[in-house]
């Protein structure tokens, strides 16, 4: 039965006598009441005096407790602010000591693994470049089907082979070696469209001046798309897409061009594929480090003009293109020219040094000479009215084409000496250097059935 508080009603008793509702009993019942009230009053009382006693004990507990720290004070005539002070110092020089042989402690282990880890990431990164590698020179091999060949690629009185070594600028060497005829030339591209016209002459069997020419334009135009190919190829093993498609034939030029003696296709795979790798380990920029890897050496390749280093030739290649700002300060940093501006470029200078500077791929003696034939051959060229000029017989003649509506036959022994002194000024070589200008005139006409 649910119950109302503060009422009362007669279903709460069993019975009528457990009501008492009385005068005497009410009574009773205020009696009790009033016993209660004073019985709590009491209390009350009982416990403010307590109060009153715990205050006083607390404020007696507090004299006491300054007057034992003014005493301390006067003992060691510190005061409360200079004590707190002594004890931090005293904690905080407790606490540098600790710090100072912690850090003694991460600095040894640091030298102690720093090295250890550096040569890993090296290691690692270097086993990303392994590719494979072929050291050439400046010859290429032709072989023969017979010595009959031989004769028919020298002709009458030798016009064929003087015609095919003006027409690529390479020198034939007819050694005597059976069956096998050299090319030499410092220009790897000049060797490439010798030796695949040679082929291809002796395949048509018509080796005459005419069809020499014309062999030498139709292979000078398909190694130009060999070389795009090449450049294609480059850019897709290491992941580089979307250039532009004249950016790309000027990579694929790396593929007849050496450094050193390292050729630049495997250079410039090797280096990328290293930077690529210590550019994950650092966390550094991955897309900028392989870009900029595979331009590094751009500036070698570039053919128009002679100013300027390669370095300067390859920041200007990049702004041509409009590529990132990130690629053009790596390019131009890659060798120390200027400060390294961002770590990406560090990691493409020590990937390039990585690449080039393993035992046995670079050779400087043949970058010399390389650099000293195309010096010969940039002042024969400077020359008004001059064509072509083609160093030959490693370095020691120079074949210069003239053009003959400028120059007459009366003005070749001048211009011979005038570019011969201007070698002998510009060029340190050993020995003598030959001259050689050649002036030629040809008509041609076309017979018209009528």
């Amino acid at each position: 039965m649910k119950k109302t508080f503060g009422t009362v009603s007669k279903s709460d008793y069993s019975t009528d006598e457990d009501l008492d509702l009385s005068p005497a009993s009410i009574v009773h019942q205020e009696a009790e009441l009033a016993k209660r009230e004073g019985i709590l009053e009491e209390r009350e009382r009982i416990l403010a005096e307590k109060q009153k006693i715990v205050d006083q004990k607390f404020e007696m507990a507090e004299k006491a407790r300054k007057d034992l720290i003014s005493k301390l004070e006067k003992v060691s005539e510190l005061s409360t602010d200079e004590a707190k002070k002594l004890l931090l110092d005293s904690i905080e020089k407790d606490l540098a000591a600790e710090i100072s042989r912690r850090i003694k402690e991460a600095e040894e282990d640091i030298k102690l693994h720093a090295d250890q880890k550096a040569r890993e990431i090296l290691a690692e990164a270097m086993m990303h470049g392994i590719t494979d590698y072929v050291s050439e020179f400046t010859t290429s091999q032709v072989e023969l089907p017979d010595e009959e060949m031989k004769g028919r690629i020298i002709g009458k009185e030798g016009r064929n082979v003087r015609t095919f070594e003006q027409a690529t600028g390479v020198d034939v060497l007819m050694d005597e070696t059976p069956g096998v005829l050299i090319l030499s030339s410092f220009d790897p591209v000049r060797r490439e469209i010798a030796k695949i016209s040679l082929q291809r002459l002796m395949q048509d069997g018509r080796i005459q001046p005419q069809r020499i020419e014309e062999i030498v334009e139709h292979t000078r135009e398909d190694v130009e798309k060999l070389m795009c190919e090449a450049g294609e190829k480059l850019c897709h093993e290491i992941g580089v897409y979307n250039l532009p498609a004249e950016l790309v034939c000027l990579i694929g030029r790396f593929k007849y061009r050496y450094s050193y003696g390292q050729n630049m296709i495997q250079h410039t795979l090797e280096e990328t594929q290293i930077g690529i790798a210590l550019a994950k380990m650092l966390g550094a920029n991955v897309n900028v480090v392989r870009l900029a890897c595979l331009l590094h050496d751009i500036g070698k390749v570039v053919i128009e003009g002679d100013e300027g280093t390669h370095i300067e030739k390859g920041v200007q290649i990049c702004k041509k293109y409009g590529l990132p700002q990130e690629v053009t300060d790596a390019v131009a940093e890659h060798h120390e020219d200027k400060p390294f501006s961002r770590v990406e470029s560090i990691i493409v200078y020590i990937a390039d040094a990585i690449s080039g500077g393993r035992p046995g791929a670079r050779r400087e003696d043949v970058e010399e000479y390389i650099k000293r034939i195309e010096d010969i051959e940039r002042i024969a060229t400077s020359f008004e009215g001059v064509d072509k000029a083609f160093a030959v017989a490693a370095g020691r003649e120079v074949r210069v084409i003239v053009m003959p509506e400028q120059i007459s036959d009366d003005e070749l022994p001048k211009l011979t000496h005038d570019i011969a002194s201007e070698i002998a000024q510009q060029v340190i070589v050993p020995g003598q250097i030959k001259v050689t200008a050649i002036r030629e005139v040809r008509a041609s006409d076309f017979a018209i059935s009528s």
